[in-house]
């Protein structure tokens, strides 16, 4: 079984390790907040609910803590940080089977 890997902590660096597209697509993904960096220097911490990289202008969209959706184009998009805890950590059916084998065999088995 492959070892899950958490995003939490995670900054890349758009443009050397990666692509602006791909890590919107693992924010999207992302079961936690995550902080987008603009051009202009803004910083908005939040999560990321939609994104179109098909269309013209490609763009994601994200709630803020308040609950306000805000859209960034990816162009305006400088650096996307995992700042937020990540929920899903461990709740995999991989997840769950290593536990269970770690607690070894029980009644039901």
């Amino acid at each position: 079984m492959a070892e899950e890997i958490s995003l939490q902590g995670w900054a890349p660096l758009i443009g050397v390790e990666t692509t602006v597209g791909e890590v919107v697509d693992r924010a999207f993904d992302y079961r936690g907040d995550v902080t987008v960096v603009t051009a202009s220097g803004g910083e908005l911490v939040g999560y990321v609910y939609n994104r179109d990289s098909h269309v013209a202008q490609p763009y994601l969209q994200m709630f803020d803590a308040d609950g306000a959706s805000h859209t960034f184009r990816y162009s305006d998009i400088r650096a996307i940080r995992f700042t937020g805890k990540d929920t899903a950590a461990g709740t995999s059916y991989e997840a769950w089977l290593r536990r269970k084998a770690e607690a070894g065999s029980g009644p039901d088995e």
